[in-house]
């Protein structure tokens, strides 16, 4: 019995984090999910500006949520999507493993190894103080890597994310840590990541 399969979780020791991991839930069919998600997204690749600098992301995202859940970074604003039902049965199960609610989701497609993401923290105005990230995987696997922002002896944490893994970041971990997915040596297929969030919203 594989104690990671679905409903089984890990809570993994990483000091300033708190970071549960799922390395396999049931969602469905892995490949038939990476497909529709593939075809049926509305995908755009927008530039950023970092350092002053223009960049072409390096991966094709969407942005779906609630309505008036727009996301802003880098100097891009996201405008949702409204939600697909594809995207509510995976955000209902992601829901009830996580014991959290989520209003939006970033869609992000690394079509091969040369697509990446650069480090960075979700600790955005809109996600408020210690947020909720869930991030599940389909299709090729990628290394998760986590950096601390303030502690130079922490060592880098490493966390390869096979196809139908989910991962909860929650506490303060964007206070304390920057994750990434960096580009690979070697040919890799297509990967689908989606991270729910909860944005906070005008009342």
């Amino acid at each position: 019995m594989d104690l990671f399969e679905d409903g089984h979780s890990e809570s993994l020791a990483i000091d300033d984090a708190e970071i549960v991991l799922w390395r396999h839930v049931d969602f469905g069919d892995d490949k038939q999910l990476l497909e529709r998600l593939i075809k049926e997204t509305p995908w755009r690749q927008d530039r950023i500006t970092l350092w002053g600098k223009s960049y072409l992301q390096p991966r094709l995202l969407a942005w779906y949520g609630d309505a008036g859940t727009a996301y802003s970074y880098s100097g891009i604003t996201l405008v949702a999507e409204p939600w697909s039902e594809l995207l509510l049965n995976i955000k209902a199960k992601v829901e009830t493993l996580s014991g959290s609610t989520f209003n939006s989701v970033l869609v992000n497609y690394y079509r091969d190894h040369r697509d990446s993401m650069g480090f960075h923290a979700d600790d955005e105005q809109e996600l408020g103080e210690n947020p909720v990230i869930a991030s599940v995987s389909f299709g090729e696997e990628r290394r998760f890597v986590l950096k601390h922002k303030h502690r130079n002896d922490a060592e880098r944490v490493v966390l390869p994310l096979p196809s139908g893994s989910l991962l909860l970041m929650a506490g303060e971990t964007q206070k304390n840590w920057k994750h990434g997915i960096p580009k690979e040596t070697r040919p890799r297929g297509p990967r689908i990541n989606l991270t729910f969030r909860t944005i906070i919203t005008p009342s």
